[in-house]
């Protein structure tokens, strides 16, 4: 049935993507100090350099993603893991400096994952809901591996061998959810008609979604970029954030902040699925994602007047941010293939954005070396939130109107065309 296959889905991506972040972020919760390289404190080398990995990997994946036959996915998917926790291997091994090499290839391993298992579950009329639960993953991984990793430390695990140890521990269950992804069925006829068959995307393809529709993506990448920079902030930098915050650090503090995130942000998301006019959905997408601009704004001043606690701080800020990012990957790119009738995937246009986020957040990372102002990660945080938070407000907005006033001219029925176009005959007005 429908439903059974909704709910095996939702939990083979929340648990394939879930143990991912067991080979990617562990290591974060070390503080890595009295190493320096460079004039750079060690952590920040070493986060700086993963998430250089990490950046490359979705530039790349913005043609590997997008033309990823579905029969080859899972396979790419162990076969990546498996290099990244080689790399962490490496990471435990090799001499200092060396280490950010191992790191640099586990980020670039990592990054083409998420697009991977995004690829079982777009083109449906339940995309919303599924993607929601995929997304509420790395919303409560993050804190939860975290976890892991500082247990993993309380146990006497060294600050270098702990990432291998952690990945060790998430194998197992990667492989069983994995295969669990391996038998999820492709999306029936019901569900191309509605939202548009999705299949990969050869140049012509990119090069023509990009042109035609080139002002709402910048818009919407934008946005994305400036809201990823404050979230990897918040999730690399958390163990700092914390303490500036005049919070001791137990294994439980990231978790359960990230936990309440997660809940709300999941109910929120995957409520989108209720709304059958693509038009309408993808609306009420952008209209919830300034929605998170104002909550980001909101929780800044709140503590800054110490109207509220830390750990509320740290609920409104990740819920502010985690509405727009999940939006991002759950309704606005899926609603907007399917409003705009463009051949397309979900995983083009998630590594784009992805990839420009990933580089503004590098630009960030390299300019607290810099500027003397920006190595207090709270101060940092604190104002980016509120700058963010009131420009993404004005980005969605100005992307809600846009989509508002959009009129479809019918698609010329060209080769590549023809086929998608005879899909979506009957599906309802744009």
């Amino acid at each position: 049935t429908r439903f059974a296959t909704g709910v095996w889905a939702i939990i083979a991506a929340f648990g394939t993507y879930f143990c991912m972040y067991g080979f990617r972020k562990p290591f974060t919760a070390a503080a890595y100090e009295g190493g320096s390289w460079l004039g750079w404190d060690e952590k920040s080398v070493l986060v700086t350099s993963q998430i250089l990995g990490y950046m490359v990997s979705k530039f790349i994946g913005i043609r590997v993603i997008s033309q990823m036959p579905p029969g080859r996915r899972v396979i790419s998917l162990l076969g990546l893991i498996g290099i990244a926790e080689l790399a962490l291997i490496g990471f435990g091994s090799f001499p200092s400096p060396w280490q950010v090499v191992p790191l640099f290839v586990n980020g670039l391993m990592l990054g083409m994952v998420f697009g991977l298992v995004l690829g079982f579950l777009e083109g449906r009329r339940a995309t919303e809901a599924l993607t929601a639960g995929l997304c509420a993953s790395f919303i409560l991984a993050d804190g939860a591996t975290k976890s892991v990793g500082l247990w993993l430390l309380e146990q006497g695990v060294t600050e270098r061998w702990m990432p291998a140890a952690a990945g060790g521990l998430f194998t197992l269950p990667l492989l069983l959810f994995a295969w669990m992804l391996s038998r999820i069925r492709p999306p029936n006829a019901d569900d191309q008609q509605h939202r548009m068959p999705r299949h990969p995307m050869g140049p012509a393809e990119r090069h023509a979604f990009v042109t035609r529709f080139g002002l709402p993506l910048a818009m919407l990448v934008l946005a994305y970029l400036l809201v990823t920079v404050v979230r990897s902030l918040r999730a690399d930098f958390a163990p700092e954030l914390w303490r500036g915050l005049g919070v001791d650090l137990v294994p439980s503090t990231f978790s359960v902040s990230e936990w309440w995130v997660g809940l709300g942000v999941f109910l929120v998301s995957g409520l989108g699925a209720l709304i059958r006019s693509n038009r309408r959905a993808l609306l009420t997408a952008l209209v919830v994602s300034a929605v998170g601009g104002l909550l980001m704004a909101a929780a800044v001043w709140l503590i800054r007047q110490q109207a509220i606690s830390p750990l509320s701080f740290m609920i409104m800020l990740g819920i502010g941010l985690y509405l727009p990012y999940v939006a991002m990957h759950t309704a606005i790119f899926d609603r907007m293939i399917a409003v705009t009738r463009q051949p397309s995937n979900l995983g083009f246009l998630m590594y784009i954005a992805d990839a420009f986020g990933y580089l503004g957040y590098v630009a960030v990372i390299l300019g607290r070396h810099w500027l003397a102002e920006l190595n207090d990660i709270t101060s940092l945080v604190l104002w980016l939130g509120l700058v963010v938070g009131v420009v993404n407000l004005l980005l969605f907005g100005a992307a809600g109107v846009y989509f508002a006033w959009l009129r479809i001219p019918p698609l010329p029925p060209t080769q590549s065309t023809a086929g998608v176009l005879s899909h979506v005959a009957t599906n309802e007005p744009a």
